[in-house]
């Protein structure tokens, strides 16, 4: 039985993961860090805490964490005002599954990301709880933030199944045991040992209907 669906954000509805990656990327040159090859991959799935303290930490930035969290967020608030980076498929899907289920969101976004992105998609009244990995104690690949967004829904994790597209995703939502489906990001694709985790997987939003979601909850 299913009680609700929880969706990821970066890299699912929104084409991000790169637009966060040419951001922070760029806040590194100009202050005279120590950007490498691996910083991406690093940071994907970390919390704001977790990411703005690799920046400082791993990176080599003299400000405070804090300050570099501010300044990242602006920078990505300019570019969601500007051009909303959607995926095909994305207000769609959501509505979609709206008709069927409650709908949470568990994100390792930024708070003011979230609740800007919902807005600016339209679809910000048809989640019952969201939540932020600057919410909870540890950023994905632990299962917090989907811990807290069953929380918030006031459902069994058991009865729940979330929708995801990175390697951290797919193992946060099975450590806090939901199901899964898995939509890989195109970007950043994750290997083959930790999609094989997921219950059920699809190859655009396009193809995520009830029946695809039901199938996730039903495979033993």
């Amino acid at each position: 039985m299913i009680d609700a669906v929880v969706f990821d954000l970066d890299g699912l509805l929104l084409d991000t993961e790169q637009v966060w990656d040419e951001v922070r990327e760029r806040l590194v040159r100009e202050r005279g860090g120590r950007w490498h090859e691996r910083a991406q991959a690093d940071m994907m799935g970390m919390s704001s805490k977790e990411w703005s303290r690799y920046l400082h930490d791993e990176l080599g930035l003299a400000e405070p964490p804090e300050e570099l969290n501010r300044i990242v967020v602006e920078r990505m608030e300019e570019r969601y005002r500007r051009q909303l980076p959607l995926v095909d498929g994305a207000v769609e899907a959501v509505r979609r599954l709206a008709e069927r289920w409650p709908l949470g969101l568990a994100s390792s976004s930024n708070r003011p990301l979230i609740d800007l992105a919902l807005e600016l998609m339209g679809v910000a009244e048809l989640f019952r709880a969201t939540v932020s990995s600057e919410e909870v104690d540890r950023g994905k690949p632990e299962p917090d933030v989907y811990l807290e967004a069953a929380r918030r829904l006031s459902v069994s994790p058991e009865n729940a199944v979330a929708v995801e597209d990175s390697a951290s995703g797919i193992r946060s939502a099975k450590a806090a045991g939901m199901g899964v489906v898995a939509i890989p990001n195109a970007h950043f694709p994750p290997p083959q040992e930790v999609l094989q985790l997921a219950d059920v997987r699809l190859e655009s939003l396009a193809a995520l209907t009830p029946d695809a979601v039901e199938s996730a909850s039903s495979r033993p």
